[in-house]
């Protein structure tokens, strides 16, 4: 493979494709579980049965974002998207949008619940208007089972760059110029962490993707790697020239078959065109990936954990130092990212770092990816510039709270992020503003709470949690979270006093100061986040035996 061959596919299939429409069917997990792939066979067989092949592609893609409005489908490049449509409803956008050449101005044409008139156009849709795509650019755009429409889409031009026109200090320079923080929840700086792996000397290094996903309400990782995985193929080779390695792993949750499936094409198809393997693009770098799928193991997804589950053996953490950078896989360095982090480099080594840093704030460059979820109109998957406000992101995009009720808060970073409460809704979500607030940005899970959440059971919800997915390896992490969810339960039982919050205190400051791992040391605190700003609900259940959202079925008062 060489330039001149990737320009070859690219026009041949710009050719192939011609004029054509595209009626591009999301066929992402969450929309197959509507009837998506019912739905493209319809416009597969409709658009064959009318004639229309030679003016109409039909191709299957990755996620839109609008996960609740599912199945969608959009017709390109008239930029029309479609909502719900079963595989009934086919006949129907053939007939008046493929033929006709009218837009289907009924209850298929995608709208925010409650709109009347819906805008034609779909980026004129308040949900899709505020959003900035760089990570998702492709998802809901290509066919992720076709490395020619990734090539045709720009694919791999990243890396023939990187290894054609770049040194590997280059790369790095432009990566940490871009400003690019890990998306996995730490907000580590990228480029510094590649320039760490790089410094040190082996023979033989690593590169390693995180796809282990396991917040409750995350999916944004499993939506990349089943809309582009050919994008996360791409950023872990460049990042592998990067740092000197010759070998990577992808680890990603068996709950994703999906994912799985097409990030499995994507490595065979990349072998088959020399894209993996030895001498790419003509030059004496090699790369080569596999998968590892791990057992649904939450603490997998910290790093040394993760490493041990990919050596075979039991995914527990241990201690730092030494760090992955000096001795990770197998003893040697390896640099790890997740899948966001690493669908961000190819437009970095494409576009150049300063347009990257460009984007955002000065101290969070580039954009977040989120999955809204809970009690929100618009449920789904949006990225935006790092920096918009969680006001904007969930009133703008999110279409707000349903049937009128009152936002209560906003819990991010999952087990490991806290709860934002209604006074700081127009807080930026940016690494630094987050945590004054005492939560974190996570990997990007967003679950919104109006006023019949109970901030109580909430955080009993989340340390039930972490005691359930705790590896028992240090005393802190398995006791101590034990201890926690014990007087929660008690608290929501009726049973509590008033000393229980500050046992609570005492113990969270413990279980985070002295845990093992990222799990242990973030357990806490979406119990100290809510008792920050929801004291009065902790107080209610304790002092009046009252839960005003209803949830908590409190026993027989006791003395508090």
């Amino acid at each position: 493979m060489n330039l001149q061959k990737l320009e070859e596919i690219a026009e041949n299939f710009k050719k192939k494709r011609g004029a054509k429409k595209s009626v591009c069917v999301c066929a992402g997990a969450g929309c197959a579980s509507t009837g998506s792939l019912q739905t493209l066979e319809a416009f597969k067989k409709a658009v064959k049965d009318k004639r229309l092949d030679a003016d109409v592609d039909v191709i299957p893609t990755g996620c839109m974002g609008a996960c609740n409005q599912g199945p969608l489908v959009e017709i390109a490049p008239d930029n029309t998207i479609y909502q719900k449509v079963k595989a009934e409803d086919v006949g129907t956008v053939v007939d008046k949008h493929l033929v006709n050449h009218s837009v289907c101005r009924n209850m298929l044409l995608f709208a925010e619940p409650g709109k009347p008139e819906p805008a034609e156009k779909g980026d004129e849709n308040p949900f899709f208007k505020k959003q900035m795509k760089v990570v998702l650019e492709n998802c809901g755009k290509i066919n992720p089972e076709d490395l020619e429409n990734y090539i045709a889409a720009g694919g791999y031009r990243a890396l023939h760059k990187a290894l054609t026109d770049m040194s590997q200090e280059d790369v790095i320079a432009e990566v940490k110029h871009a400003g690019l923080r890990g998306r996995g929840g730490a907000g580590f700086p990228t480029g510094i962490k590649w320039e760490t792996v790089y410094k040190y000397i082996n023979d033989t290094k690593y590169v390693v993707c995180n796809g282990d996903e396991g917040d409750p309400g995350a999916f944004m990782d499993r939506s990349v790697l089943e809309g582009d995985p050919h994008r996360i193929v791409e950023g872990m080779a460049i990042a592998a020239y990067a740092v000197g390695a010759k070998r990577g792993f992808l680890y990603v949750r068996a709950e994703y078959p999906l994912a799985i499936k097409r990030f499995e094409l994507a490595i065979k198809q990349a072998r088959a065109q020399g894209l993996l393997g030895k001498n790419i693009f003509e030059t004496p770098f090699e790369f080569d990936l596999e998968i590892r799928i791990g057992a649904g193991a939450f603490v997998c997804g910290e790093e040394t954990a993760l490493m041990a589950s990919v050596e075979g053996k039991r995914g527990t953490p241990r201690p730092r130092p030494p760090f992955p950078a000096e001795s990770g896989l197998w003893g040697k360095p390896t640099l790890l990212n997740n899948v966001e982090t690493f669908a961000a480099v190819a437009p970095i080594i494409t576009r150049g770092g300063e347009w990257f840093s460009a984007i955002g704030t000065p101290k969070s460059a580039g954009t977040k990816v989120f999955a809204l979820a809970g009690k929100i109109n618009n449920t789904g998957l949006v990225e935006v510039p790092i920096g918009m406000t969680l006001r904007e992101i969930l009133f703008d995009i999110g279409g707000g709270i349903p049937g009128g009720k009152k936002f209560k808060a906003a819990q991010t970073g999952g087990p490991s992020g806290g709860c934002i409460p209604e006074q700081h809704l127009d807080t930026r979500m940016d690494y630094e503003s987050l945590q004054t607030l005492g939560t974190i940005m996570g990997s990007g899970g967003l679950i919104v709470m109006d006023e019949t959440s109970c901030m109580v059971d909430v955080a009993r919800y989340f340390m039930d949690f972490c005691v359930d997915e705790s590896c028992g390896k240090c005393i802190p992490c398995r006791a101590g979270t034990r201890q926690m969810l014990d007087i929660l339960t008690k608290i929501c039982n009726g049973e509590g006093v008033m000393d229980d919050l500050r046992l609570l205190e005492e113990l969270g400051g413990y279980v985070k100061s002295a845990s093992l791992c990222g799990l242990g040391q973030t357990a806490p605190n979406p119990f100290l986040s809510t008792l920050r700003y929801f004291r009065n609900e902790y107080e209610a259940h304790i002092k009046d035996k009252r839960c005003d959202a209803g949830v908590c079925k409190l026993k027989k008062a006791v003395t508090a």
